[in-house]
């Protein structure tokens, strides 16, 4: 196992390096250039190149991508954003434990609610309360986030006033959001353990238990959810290690001070330190999560901590 995970980190570092040389390129070959949008169309092109020059944007591609990525792995420097002149990790330090917050918040509740309710309608399968919970699912995945965002805040900010519409000071600030960001993935959950579920007791495994006299209960709790998981961590794994990127569309409703907004901004201006390493920083994170989630896999089975301990190979 432990070489599998220091395989996993070394096989990080090609996939940074990739990620970063595709966002510098776009943001290299995109129209417009920092001194341009920061001093303005009208200022005088000798000051607009003296700007472009001291941030080294009139340095040639490769030189200044090559400059960029030697910062990051000799002196682990993100670089200065263009617009506010301080260090790109203060930035993304003032931003990210408010995306970390709604990710954890938001991930937390959908996968009580999904998984939950998932288990139940697969129990009660084909039943009124089976047939409701999937509708409710389809409804709930198809309700775009910004608009369900608008409606949460239209009802519980502007008419019953009981919820800030934005901001993120205190944790109500953090429950509209959550909200918004939870329900489409609760509904992607509750489908997926379903179906999970109701493929998981059609094993032989589960009719031994049964023909055994081992209990229902015993029998969806202990042999079949457990099994049933997998595919579930993965999507809750995916889902959380996207939240991490900012969920744009909330943050963009409520005016939350996030990864999301920062990284959409920071396009905007042209800010490319700023975007590099935001996108660095959440990269990073994000591999880290489905490492943990393949982890996970060797708890929930055996099995697969078997072929990882014997280098992928199944034992015969």
């Amino acid at each position: 196992m432990y070489k599998y995970v220091i395989k996993r980190l070394i096989y990080m570092i090609p996939v940074l390096l990739g990620v970063s040389f595709l966002v510098f390129a776009i943001l290299s070959l995109t129209p417009g250039d920092p001194g341009t949008i920061i001093l303005g169309i009208t200022a005088d092109p000798e000051d607009i190149a003296a700007l472009n020059a001291e941030f080294g944007y009139d340095k040639p591609f490769l030189i200044r991508y090559f400059d960029y990525i030697g910062n990051v792995i000799f002196h682990f420097d993100l670089g200065t954003s263009y617009q506010s002149r301080q260090p790109v990790i203060d930035d993304i330090m003032a931003r990210f434990p408010n995306t970390l917050l709604l990710a954890v918040l938001s991930m937390s509740a959908a996968s009580i609610i999904g998984i939950t309710l998932g288990i139940i309608s697969a129990v009660r399968q084909y039943t009124v309360l089976d047939q409701t919970l999937v509708v409710v699912a389809l409804v709930f995945a198809s309700i775009p986030g910004f608009w369900m965002g608008s409606m949460l805040m239209l009802l519980f900010s502007m008419k019953l006033g009981i919820l800030p519409s934005y901001g993120a000071d205190t944790l109500k600030h953090f429950i509209l959001p959550t909200i918004t960001v939870c329900m489409t993935s609760a509904a992607g959950l509750l489908r997926l353990t379903r179906s999970a579920m109701l493929e998981t007791v059609r094993q032989e495994y589960i009719r031994t238990a049964k023909a055994k006299g081992a209990s229902k209960k015993r029998i969806i709790w202990k042999h079949a959810l457990r099994n049933a998981m997998l595919p579930v961590v993965t999507t809750l794994g995916t889902s959380f290690g996207a939240s991490l990127g900012g969920a744009i569309i909330a943050e963009t409703v409520f005016a939350m001070p996030g990864m999301g907004t920062l990284i959409t901004t920071a396009i905007r201006q042209k800010d490319i330190p700023v975007v590099m390493g935001a996108t660095l920083f959440l990269a990073v994170l994000f591999s880290l999560v489905i490492l943990i989630v393949d982890i996970l896999y060797a708890w929930i089975d055996p099995r697969i901590k078997a072929k990882y301990e014997n280098g992928g190979r199944s034992r015969e």
